[in-house]
């Protein structure tokens, strides 16, 4: 194909254990997934239809080092697990969602939490707060085929060795399956897609020098330095 600019590599993410590449094709986020978390951004925790939002697959950042983005004073960590789809496909049922799943794996969805708010109150749409670049730090896919479907398990984020955030993934307000299967009534999901499945209370700065190392039992840790 003669293409009249140099192409991007495609963005891909190593799976655990093998020298496999998993290639990304969407990036998708939940928000307020996690009662306590929507409680402090000021939001009531009954259940309601999700929302989401996306960032861009070359978010996604397995370096070990978070840039502190220009534009912003007020950065905020939310640790969260991922949830990559081997196969997708529109109005699935949350009996079978879990079949589309290829493997999970740990997230950081870091965001400008002040560029952020303005938006919010301006009723505009989040992605400059949200989808910059290496906003989202993570780790390699996990297969289901090695760790099961995690459906619970131990969530915690350290900054500097001190406890920021804390929950269980039984915590979720919407599961797994649900997630994929209310996302499938509105896009038609494909291999490579990622979904970012929110985060639990605890969500608070960085600064540079901040070591964050995020732990969910099954899938090992990720650490990441706040550069």
């Amino acid at each position: 194909m003669d293409y009249v600019i140099s192409t991007q590599p495609i963005v891909s993410l190593p799976v655990h254990g093998t020298d496999a590449k998993f290639p990304v094709r969407r990036v998708y986020c939940i928000g307020r997934n996690y009662a306590g978390h929507a409680i402090e951004m000021g939001h009531d925790p009954d259940r309601e239809d999700p929302f989401f939002f996306q960032k861009n697959p070359n978010n996604l950042d397995l370096s070990g080092e978070f840039p502190y983005p220009q534009k912003s004073s007020d950065v905020h960590h939310e640790a969260e697990l991922f949830v990559a789809l081997k196969t997708g496909g529109t109005n699935i049922p949350v009996n079978k969602a879990l079949d589309h799943v290829f493997g999970y794996g740990l997230a950081l969805d870091m965001t400008r939490r002040d560029l952020q708010s303005i938006q919010k109150k301006m009723g505009r749409p989040w992605e400059v707060g949200k989808a910059f670049e290496k906003s989202a730090p993570c780790g390699p896919v996990h297969p289901v085929s090695a760790v099961g479907h995690l459906d619970q398990g131990h969530l915690e984020l350290k900054v500097n060795g001190a406890v920021r955030q804390e929950a269980d993934l039984n915590q979720m307000i919407w599961k797994v399956p649900e997630m994929i299967s209310y996302l499938s009534e509105y896009y038609e999901l494909a291999p490579g897609d990622v979904i970012l499945s929110g985060t639990p209370s605890g969500v608070a700065a960085v600064e540079k020098g901040d070591v964050m190392v995020l732990t969910i039992d099954g899938l090992g840790s990720l650490e990441v330095k706040v550069v």
